[in-house]
């Protein structure tokens, strides 16, 4: 049964190499483990606050990008709309001045046809007058041909006239 159960000396000597390995590990080992163990979670704290300042730098930049997108399409709508007004303003203006120049070509149109109208009717009375005269003009002279019917013509014509 010796060798279940171990002696007083083998346990006073596995106390003594523990504490001597204990100390030189606390002495060479614990303090530079435990530096690099601080430097290390010193830089992941770091490295969080990094994270997190950077996920709130870009949730505003998100803020920022969605405001100007908006003010970007309320812009966009502004100028739809003023040049949709401009364009009906030059259209109605554009219909306005085509009834004005429609109505000023139908005034000249009437003008020119009254103007031409009027010319063909002193056209027609100047030939109707010539041609009057010349009518008349062989009817006296088929009339008066003989001296006896001018002579009857001259008197009527005396009797006509009343001499004061």
């Amino acid at each position: 049964m010796d060798l279940l159960a171990p002696g007083v000396g083998l346990m006073f000597w596995q106390l003594v190499i523990f504490l001597v390995v204990f100390f030189l590990l606390r002495a060479l080992a614990w303090k530079p483990i435990m530096s690099s163990l601080k430097t290390r979670d010193a830089m992941i704290d770091d490295s969080i606050k990094q994270a997190e300042t950077a996920r709130d730098e870009v949730a505003q930049m998100k803020a920022d990008n969605e405001y100007l997108l908006q003010e970007a399409r309320a812009e966009r709508d502004k100028i739809v709309n003023d040049a949709l007004a401009v364009a009906n303003k030059i259209k109605e203006e554009a219909k306005s001045e085509t009834s004005v120049i429609a109505d000023k070509m139908l005034q000249d149109a009437k003008a020119t046809i009254q103007n031409e109208k009027k010319a063909a009717l002193t056209e027609v009375k100047d030939l109707v007058g010539s041609l009057s005269l010349e009518i008349a003009e062989k009817v006296m002279r088929e009339k008066l041909s003989d001296d006896a019917s001018q002579k009857s013509l001259v008197d009527k014509f005396l009797k006509d006239v009343k001499v004061n």
